[in-house]
C-alpha cells in the first residue's frame, strides 16, 4: 500500500533523493566507496559543499554579500550561536517575538547573553495567533522570529520592518514560499523539516554583520570562522549535506520555490476547505494565520475518534498525531508531499 507521509519530521522527500542517496551510499560518483567513507576534503565531496552552498544563493537570489554555511547541532545550536555572534557583550540587548515552543526556546538561551525584550507573545492563547502590532528599534542588537510554528499551526504571512538587523528560525517552511530573503541579515533552518534528512543546519548570513559584539566567541561556535573554512572548520556532516543537496536540486529542476508554493497553497487550500466545511473538526488557531505547511486541528466528536483513527490509518496516512503537547491531528504538508496524499485524507475525513 501506498504511505502517505503526513511526519513534521524527519519529514517526507522526493523519492529522487531516497534513490540517488542510496547509490551514493553504495558507490559514490563510481568511485567505488561509499559517500560514508570517503574523506570531506575529497574532489568529489569538495564539490557537492560548493554546489549544497551555491544553490542556496540561487533558490534565494542572493549575492555575495551573504554565506551559505551547512552546521552540526540542529536549529536548536542556533539558539545560542545567534546571541553570541550578534548580541554585543557589553550592554546587549535583544528582541524576540514569542509564537510557539522553539521560538520559547531560542528565548531562552539568549537570556544567557543579555537583555532580551519580547515584543509580542501569544502564549497565554496558546499560541493560536501571531502577534502583529510591535516595533523593534535600533537599540536593540537583532530581532528574531520564527517564520512557522510546527506545533500550533501557525506562520507569519509577512515579515515587520525593523530598525535593526533581523533574524529568522524558517526551520520548518523555509523554501516553502516565495520570500524576498534580502530582507533578513541571518537565517537559520533544521534541513529536515522541508529539504533534507536531520543532521544538518542550514544558516544563510550577511557577512558584514559579524565581528562586531566584542565577544571572545569560542571558535565552533563562531559564523566567521566556519565561513573562513567553507562549513569545514570540523568534519561535516558529509550525508545530510548531500541529501540536502539533492533535494534542492529537484526543487530547482522543478519550477522552483514559485511552482512549489503553488502546489503548497493548492494542498492546503483542499485540506482548510474540508475543515472548515466539515461540523466534526476544528483548527487551533485564527483563520488569517494559518500554516500551509502544518495543519494543526482537532475532532470535536470524541465518539468518532477510533473510528477515524481507524479509517486514516487503512487508508496508508501516517504521522497524522499532533504534538504531544497540544493533542489532535497534524498535516504537515511540506514540498515533497504530493496533493494526491491530501486528496486521500480529506476523504477519510468526508467518510466519517
Amino acid at each position: 500500500m501506498k504511505k502517505h507521509n503526513f511526519s513534521a519530521g524527519p519529514c517526507i522527500l522526493p523519492q529522487e533523493v531516497f534513490t540517488k542517496s542510496a547509490e551514493a551510499i553504495l558507490d559514490f560518483n563510481g568511485s567505488g566507496l561509499s559517500l560514508l567513507e570517503i574523506s570531506h576534503r575529497s574532489k568529489d565531496f569538495v564539490a557537492v559543499m560548493d554546489e549544497a552552498r551555491a544553490i542556496v544563493k540561487r533558490l534565494m537570489n542572493l549575492g555575495d554579500d551573504y554565506e551559505v554555511l551547512y552546521l552540526g547541532g540542529g536549529a536548536s545550536l542556533q539558539f545560542a550561536m545567534v546571541p553570541f555572534n550578534l548580541m554585543k557583550s557589553e550592554n546587549g540587548k535583544a528582541a524576540y517575538l514569542d509564537t510557539g515552543t522553539w521560538a520559547a526556546g531560542a528565548i531562552k538561551e539568549a537570556k544567557k547573553f543579555g537583555t532580551v525584550d519580547i515584543l509580542g507573545s501569544s502564549q497565554e492563547s496558546n499560541y493560536s495567533f501571531i502577534p502583529k502590532e510591535y516595533t523593534a528599534d535600533s537599540s536593540y542588537d537583532y530581532f528574531h522570529c520564527t517564520s512557522n510554528n510546527t506545533i500550533y499551526g501557525t506562520q507569519m504571512k509577512e515579515f515587520p520592518k525593523v530598525d535593526t538587523l533581523m533574524v529568522c528560525d524558517m526551520s520548518s517552511d523555509i523554501f516553502s514560499r516565495v520570500v524576498d530573503y534580502s530582507q533578513f541579515d541571518l537565517i537559520y533552518a533544521g534541513a529536515q523539516k522541508n529539504m533534507g534528512p536531520a543532521g544538518v543546519t542550514l544558516v544563510v548570513v550577511k557577512k558584514s554583520i559579524l565581528g562586531q559584539t566584542g565577544r571572545d566567541i569560542p571558535s565552533i561556535l563562531d559564523y566567521a570562522q566556519h565561513i573562513s573554512k567553507e562549513s569545514m572548520y570540523n568534519t561535516p556532516p558529509v550525508f545530510p549535506v548531500y541529501a540536502t543537496l539533492l533535494t534542492l536540486q529537484h526543487l530547482e529542476n522543478n519550477g522552483g520555490i514559485a511552482a512549489a508554493e503553488a502546489r503548497n497553497t493548492a494542498k492546503a487550500a483542499l485540506l482548510y476547505g474540508e475543515i472548515d466545511r466539515n461540523p466534526l473538526f476544528e483548527t487551533f488557531c485564527v483563520p488569517e494565520d494559518r500554516s500551509v505547511m502544518n495543519i494543526s486541528f482537532k475532532l470535536l466528536d470524541e465518539s468518532k475518534k477510533e473510528a477515524f483513527e481507524s479509517a486514516w490509518k487503512a487508508a496508508g496516512i501516517s504521522g497524522l498525531n499532533g504534538h504531544r503537547s497540544l493533542g489532535g491531528y497534524r498535516a504537515s504538508m511540506y514540498n515533497a508531499l504530493p496533493l494526491e496524499s491530501v486528496e486521500v485524507l480529506v476523504n477519510v475525513m468526508k467518510s466519517l
